[in-house]
């Protein structure tokens, strides 16, 4: 008789799922941590978005992987759970070390569970819903491998962009990448700005005023999306209003399917984009 097989799905904090859609399909979450001048903080767990944007009006902390031994220590307790598998989706390689990390660490355990490390090559809920859709293929009986597929499908359908009030945070924490840093500080040129295909940041397009830029996010979503079946998050750093708002907007204008969110953007994300963002992820839904 074929062994039984016992899945987990493990992530990291800046898939900014809530902890109730963690727990509905039991997702452990490895946290990036948030580095201060006096104090490191794991991201969600010793400190929350409200506390971060509190200490941006004071500092700008730094960024940095998870603490390899939160990973080790993680590992070991789904040995000891009797886990047979995992399956480890990650923030872009492009935008952090972790999805390396995780490789090096995780081949010490290659002998006694099977792990597939994947690179989400996006982050945020572009990152959440690939997760999400692993976890509904397996609640459906999915294999381990025909799960991850499932979850590099919504990837390959799946548009994440976002506007930022300021470029500030983006370009001290050195995440500018293919933004180029637009002169527009003094027109009010705000790009929208979309994780491309290599999981880096690039602009898509501009607009002048960040009313104008969230109107244009909305036509990009709809030109992408045309009239597919939609899975769609809402995402913002402490604008719960705005994002509210446009998640009714972006529902008006395109086909979206039941289970649509709205996503607060985790501490370690928030150190890039600072207060006041909005983003749309969305994805075609593909039927098997």
């Amino acid at each position: 008789m074929a062994e039984e097989r016992k899945i987990m799905i493990v992530t990291d904090s800046s898939c900014d799922l809530s902890d109730e859609q963690l727990a509905k399909y039991g997702i452990r979450m490895i946290s990036l941590r948030v580095v201060c001048q006096n104090a490191e903080y794991r991201d969600r767990v010793d400190i929350q978005e409200d506390e971060l944007y509190a200490l941006l009006e004071k500092e700008l902390p730094k960024t940095s992987l998870p603490l390899p031994e939160d990973v080790s220590s993680l590992y070991e307790q789904i040995i000891a759970d009797g886990y047979t598998d995992v399956l480890h989706f990650s923030i872009s390689s492009g935008l952090s070390g972790t999805y390396n990390m995780v490789r090096m660490i995780t081949e010490d355990f290659s002998d006694r569970l099977n792990i597939r490390v994947v690179d989400s090559k996006t982050l945020s809920t572009g990152l959440g819903m690939m997760v999400l859709e692993a976890a509904r293929a397996l609640e459906k009986g999915a294999a381990p491998d025909e799960a991850v597929e499932a979850a590099l499908t919504v990837r390959k359908n799946q548009l994440g962009m976002f506007v930022i009030r300021t470029l500030e945070y983006l370009r001290k924490g050195g995440r500018i990448g293919m933004v180029e840093g637009v002169v527009g500080s003094i027109l009010q040129i705000k790009p929208i700005i979309f994780v491309n295909d290599d999981g880096i940041y690039q602009t898509l397009a501009k607009a002048r005023g960040f009313k104008n830029a969230i109107d244009t996010m909305l036509q990009e979503a709809k030109r992408f999306l045309g009239a597919d079946k939609v899975n769609l998050s809402v995402v913002n750093g402490r604008a719960p209003e705005d994002a509210a708002a446009l998640m009714e907007r972006v529902k008006s204008e395109v086909d979206v399917q039941e289970g649509a969110f709205i996503a607060q953007v985790s501490p370690v994300l928030a150190i890039h984009t600072g207060p006041g963002l909005l983003g749309i992820v969305a994805n075609r839904v593909v039927k098997a």
